[in-house]
């Protein structure tokens, strides 16, 4: 059988940026009410169109496989909500040219199911983890389940995913005083950390101006107690990730605020619905869809994916307060 042969990351914007990373939502829908996202829980909007089928999930990664995108990120909303879940990691994990599937999740569930997510394909996971203080946790993410995620983080190791992660939203006067506590963490466990900038997006406006840190502030806490930079490794997503020599965890920063952070950018995004979105914070997603009804339409898929990604802007705007058309994050996964 004649293997085939895909090319590595062709496909670019014209800025130089070549793109090898996927994230794709499956569910805009999400069971927790966190203070930075969703304070008042997930609404649904009337009239919305259903999420891709697993079919056409498919047919758009392998699109993207076509172009040398090979690892995908499932995302939500809350993705483990998605009734095929385990269907779809199983479809996207086989299709050619997919080296690795990872998935972020709020940790729902994730100790009785962390087995049948490695059976599915799953060799990545990244666990939301805003505090490790269970009534701290609770108030940010509106459940008492802090004990709940951290079982689902070791199942998940010993069920044999091979990296899991640990995201923190980094938040002035909420969570900001815990960096000692995650490096003790981390370092215990092996494990990796990264804290996230709060971003601007049209629905946490005043959360943000009031709650928002850079994360250079802990960078430099992180270099002043001894910890070192690491190199950016292929694929990786944007973090800029620190290791101490005496210690075997590592913390990571994802700060988009920061100077040049979208030169860099190797993934793009695609919603639960269909819609190409080149950035998080774009004006508007552009649909796929009707390109994803039949497996002979995937040269069309290429042309039009290849087409919209040289239109690709060279950074956001959340300097200047825009976030786009983005209302949350869970909208597109982040």
């Amino acid at each position: 059988m004649t293997v085939p042969v895909f090319p590595a990351a062709s496909l670019a914007d014209a800025h130089g940026r070549r793109f090898e990373y996927l994230r794709l939502s499956l569910t805009d829908v999400c069971n927790f009410r966190c203070t930075y996202c969703l304070p008042e829980g997930y609404r649904k909007i009337a009239g919305m169109p259903s999420d891709l089928s697993v079919a056409e999930i498919r047919r758009l990664v392998a699109g993207f496989a076509r172009l040398g995108l090979w690892k995908v990120r499932l995302t939500g909303g809350e993705p483990s909500l998605r009734r095929e879940l385990l269907e779809i990691a199983e479809a996207v994990a086989a299709v050619p040219g997919i080296r690795r599937l990872a998935m972020t999740t709020n940790g729902y569930r994730l100790a009785e199911r962390a087995g049948d997510y490695a059976s599915a394909g799953i060799a990545a996971l990244n666990v939301s983890v805003d505090s490790l203080d269970p009534a701290r946790f609770r108030t940010i993410t509106g459940h008492d389940r802090l004990d709940e995620v951290l079982d689902g983080v070791g199942a998940a190791r010993a069920a044999g995913i091979g990296t899991v992660k640990l995201n923190s939203v980094l938040m002035r006067g909420i969570n900001d005083d815990e960096l000692g506590g995650f490096m003790a963490f981390v370092n215990r466990h092996d494990l990796t950390l990264r804290f996230i900038e709060v971003m601007r997006t049209n629905d946490n406006a005043a959360f943000f101006d009031r709650h928002h840190m850079p994360g250079s502030e802990i960078a430099s806490r992180l270099e002043t107690l001894g910890w070192r930079r690491l190199q950016r490794a292929a694929g990786a997503g944007p973090a800029i990730e620190y290791e101490h020599p005496a210690g075997r965890g590592r913390i990571g920063i994802i700060a988009p605020y920061a100077k040049d952070f979208c030169t860099t950018c190797n993934r793009l995004r695609v919603s639960s619905r269909g819609k190409l979105h080149l950035c998080l914070f774009g004006d508007h997603g552009i649909d796929l869809r009707d390109l994803l009804q039949s497996d002979d339409q995937i040269d069309a898929l290429i042309a039009r994916i290849t087409a919209l990604t040289a239109t690709k802007a060279p950074a956001h705007r959340l300097h200047s307060g825009n976030s786009g058309a983005t209302p949350h994050l869970a909208s597109i996964g982040g």
